[in-house]
């Protein structure tokens, strides 16, 4: 598969603080791919050295193979980008914004554009200056969307929207990504993430801590078992993959390692299984897992992830 994004031991520091430390980041072609991390994690750095707007210090990043420091010009017409925070020209309205960003990207699908401003009950007559935080975000997304572009950077870019526009904005990820076009999605929004993307990678501190499909990732975490069973079950306790254990009878709950999951169930099944749940860790817990020990340094319960 082509890589799209590409990061190579990736470097970006501001004064004494490093906020990328050797980051490798791939994304490749026709891929959704989840970009987490709390806020100072070095997401939005990644982005813009990605955008050319940064300059690193050190490592190799590429989109499409070339230079965003040095070909940002070029690059920009093949990308449409989103952050966070929207800023729109306060004289234009929303409706020349999204225009004028079009043909900074060599074009737009005016009849797209259209049943994008319909979507996302966008009003695009009022001024820049008129919109609120939503509404500036909307302008943003109807561009990025109606773009014809192969790569689209969304850097928290749900912010503001209500739960309705925000499953619309689900919607054309979704469009855009059985259109084989490319996608980075940083995001706190964790179901967001859960639900729209193939690959997940979990920055920490500038370096990635994490990167593969959920059901990789799954893998190496726990699942949350509860069980009715019809005979006492013997040794559950001893066995190394299982914690948490807690029985009432013949009930009991724990969690279990991905790699003891077929040890334990076997075990169970020994004993005869009147009823079983079991649930694989969210992405949230997975995240959770790796910031364990700074919710710990906070005095907060990450809810027994280690």
């Amino acid at each position: 598969m082509t890589a799209v994004i590409r990061t190579e031991k990736l470097v970006k520091r501001f004064g004494h603080v490093t906020a990328l430390d050797e980051l490798d980041l791939e994304v490749v072609e026709g891929q959704t791919h989840g970009f987490l991390g709390p806020n100072g994690a070095g997401k939005s750095t990644t982005i813009r050295v990605l955008l050319g707007m940064l300059r690193a210090d050190g490592g190799t990043a590429r989109l499409f193979g070339a230079d965003p420091w040095s070909e940002a010009a070029e690059l920009h017409r093949r990308l449409a980008y989103v952050p966070g925070d929207v800023a729109l020209w306060p004289g234009l309205t929303g409706g020349e914004t999204i225009d004028v960003l079009g043909r900074l990207r060599g074009g737009i699908d005016k009849r797209k554009r259209d049943e994008l401003l319909e979507r996302f009950d966008l009003d695009p007559r009022k001024k820049g200056r008129s919109y609120s935080k939503g509404n500036r975000q909307k302008v943003a997304l109807v561009a990025a969307f109606a773009a014809d572009v192969d790569l689209l950077l969304l850097d928290e870019p749900t912010s503001g929207l209500d739960p309705l526009m925000a499953a619309v904005f689900n919607e054309c990820v979704r469009e855009v990504a059985a259109q084989g076009r490319t996608v980075l999605l940083s995001s706190h929004v964790m179901s967001e993430v859960e639900q729209l993307c193939d690959r997940v990678s979990i920055i920490r501190k500038g370096v990635i801590a994490e990167t593969g499909t959920l059901a990789e990732m799954r893998h190496f975490t726990r699942s949350q078992v509860h069980a009715v069973l019809k005979n006492p079950v013997r040794g559950l306790g001893d066995h190394e993959g299982v914690h948490d254990l807690k029985t009432d009878g013949l009930e009991v709950r724990f969690q279990v390692d991905g790699t003891a999951l077929d040890d334990v169930l076997a075990q169970l099944a020994v004993a005869g299984i009147a009823s079983l749940t079991c649930e694989p860790p969210s992405l949230e817990q997975m995240f959770l897992r790796y910031y364990g020990d700074e919710l710990a340094a906070k005095g907060v319960d990450n809810g027994g992830e280690e």
